[in-house]
This record gives structure tokens, C-alpha cells and sequence, in this order.
């Protein structure tokens, strides 16, 4: 497959990608607050309930993996990238080393992993990778995002593109403008577009070929502290307005991230957004925490009871599938978990 056709097989109408890459600490997290031990052997066993599971084949275009996960083998028999693949999924990797303090102003972050990445990529793409994962991460304030952290970003999500195509596989490009704060939609608005004009400056620089990405956007949304709540609608037209002015029409996938937002806000807004999407992007998902969170609670009931946990997995999948199609509705939320 051309990088263009895994491209578009990632975020196919009515599929999405799962983002099931949370580092080792954070999938601690994740595991305390359901009373599971943080083992090699209780993350695998999520892992793989999740990747085994029906919805896989009708609403899952990719998975993004971290690197210990990409390099399992299941209970099943295959290894972790084999059962993906299995399913009709594409097996993907985050690559990104995180968000460190950024010198000159360290109350922003940019994101470090390039140092040996040319090889590691080459690793990924033998264990069975066909995408990659590198997340920036922006924050409003007063005095923020600075130009420096804006340009910074930019230039590493550039140059980790290229470095990815020239490995044959598919750059997703996540610039990450947090919903932390109290800002509100149209400050959100003016940052996504500044943040945006500046990533597609730098891939334009490196050569990258945009119909070989996916875009993993935020939507534009008021921070979590802000008073004037924006009501789905609003979010859905500033997003896709957004998405329209600043992102090349050559890029072929948007695949969101469902930044904090609960699992029924994720898919609600997501289902908008397409139900008004004229353009020619493909408009899905990456979630995690909007595809993971139920299933999460019901492994924390009980591991081992693998029909519960898919169900509330393919349950969610389902209802961002639809999102992805603009067909989601509060009733078949209902209908399909009862």
C-alpha cells in the first residue's frame, strides 16, 4: 500500500483509530484508579481483551501502540501486531520521547525523541508498524503559547515526518492545544489556527508529502474552567471552519483527540462536526480515554470477564463509528448499551 492508502484505510469512513499508547505511568494511572496492579502482565491482558474484540474489524482503521506493547506476544498465540492486523486494523507506534521543559521558557514543553529515531523507525517498521505517533502539546495562558514553543514544536513534528515517510510509513502529526484554563472558543480558535499555519509552514520546509499524513488535531473547544460553555453546534462550526482555512486539502485523514472530554461529549461533538462536513477530509477519531474508559472500569470489576470489557468496547467503537458517518444520536447511544 502506497503511504497515501494506508493514510486513508487509518480513518475510512464510519472507523477511527485507537489510541491505546499510554506510556508505563500512564497506564499506572489509569490502573489505580481501578484498583489494578501496574504489571507487564495485567497490561497485555487489557490490551489484547481490547484488540480481540469484535468492534475491531467494523470501526477500528488503526491502532497506535507504545513500544513495549508493539513488541508482546498475546495469550492468543499472535503478537500484538499480528492480532491487530488480524482484524483488519494497521498497527502504529508513538515515537515521541514526551513533552520536556522547554529552555527559555520553561513553563511550555517541546517534545523530545529525535535523537535515533531514523533507527528505531526501521525496528518499528520490522515488528510490523505502518503509522506513527508524535504528539506536541501547547497550553493558553495569559502569556501562552509563545512563538518560541509555537515554532519549536513545529520544526520537531516537521522534522519527525520526514523522518517517518523516508521509513515508509505514515506521519501522524498531533499538535495538541490543551483545554486546560479558563480561555475562551474564539481563543482557542486563534491559537489552533496559529499553531496549525505554523506546523504546515514547517512540513512544506522538510518535504513531507501531505496526502501520506493524518492530522490528530484538537477541536476547538473553551477551556474546562471557562464560564461561557459553547454548545456542540458552535463547537462542530468553529472546528471545521478552523480545519478549512488552515489545513491543506491535500491532507487526506483528521483524525481528533478527544483532549479531557468525557466519552459521550467526544463522540457527541465529533457526530456534529461531520454531520456539517463539507470538505474532502476523512473527519474520524483517535481516542483513548473516549474509547477505553467504560471497558477500563469493567476490567476493574473483573479481568477475566472478557464479554463484559468487549462489550463495553465495542459499545463505544460503535458509537464513534457512527459519529465518523454524522449518524450518532443520543437514543442509539441508549439503545446499543442496554
Amino acid at each position: 500500500m502506497t503511504l497515501n492508502e494506508i493514510a486513508k484505510k487509518m480513518c475510512a469512513k464510519g472507523k477511527g483509530i485507537l489510541a491505546a499508547d499510554e506510556s508505563t505511568g500512564t497506564i499506572a494511572k489509569r490502573f489505580k484508579s481501578i484498583n489494578v496492579e501496574n504489571l507487564e502482565k495485567n497490561r497485555l491482558n487489557f490490551r489484547q481483551t481490547l484488540f480481540d474484540a469484535s468492534a475491531m474489524k467494523d470501526y477500528i482503521g488503526g491502532v497506535i501502540l507504545f513500544d513495549e506493547t508493539i513488541k508482546q506476544k498475546t495469550t492468543l498465540g499472535p503478537t500484538i501486531p499480528e492480532l491487530i492486523s488480524k482484524h483488519g486494523a494497521i498497527p502504529g507506534i508513538k515515537v515521541d520521547k514526551g513533552a520536556k521543559p522547554l529552555a527559555g521558557s520553561h513553563e511550555e514543553t517541546v517534545t523530545e525523541g529525535l535523537d535515533g529515531l531514523r533507527e528505531r523507525l526501521k525496528e518499528y517498521y520490522s515488528l510490523g508498524a505502518r503509522f506513527t505517533k508524535w504528539r506536541a502539546v501547547y497550553k493558553i495562558a495569559e502569556k501562552f503559547p509563545t512563538s518560541q514553543s509555537i515554532k519549536s514544536n513545529a520544526h520537531a513534528l516537521a522534522r519527525y515526518a520526514a523522518l517517518v515517510q523516508e521509513a515508509n510509513m505514515v506521519p501522524i502529526v498531533e499538535p495538541e492545544v490543551l483545554m486546560d484554563g479558563s480561555h475562551n472558543i474564539d481563543k482557542c480558535y486563534e491559537v489552533t489556527t496559529n499553531v496549525l499555519n505554523e506546523c504546515y509552514n514547517e512540513l512544506e520546509i522538510h518535504k513531507v508529502d501531505l496526502k501520506g499524513t493524518v492530522l490528530k488535531p484538537n477541536m476547538v473547544i473553551p477551556g474546562s474552567e471557562c464560564k461561557n460553555k459553547s454548545s456542540s453546534e458552535e463547537i462542530a462550526k468553529k472546528t471545521l471552519d478552523c480545519l478549512k482555512k488552515n489545513v491543506p486539502s491535500e491532507v487526506p485523514g483528521i483524525a481528533f483527540l478527544s483532549g479531557g472530554q468525557s466519552e459521550i461529549e467526544s463522540s457527541k461533538n465529533l457526530n456534529e462536526i461531520n454531520k456539517i462536513n463539507d470538505s474532502n477530509f476523512l473527519i474520524t477519531f483517535s481516542y483513548g480515554r473516549g474509547l477505553q474508559a467504560s471497558a477500563l472500569k469493567e476490567f476493574g470489576k473483573d479481568q477475566n470477564n472478557i464479554k463484559n470489557i468487549q462489550k463495553a468496547f465495542n459499545h463505544r467503537a460503535k458509537m464513534n463509528g457512527l459519529s465518523s458517518r454524522g449518524e450518532w444520536s443520543e437514543d442509539l447511544e441508549k439503545e446499543s448499551a442496554a
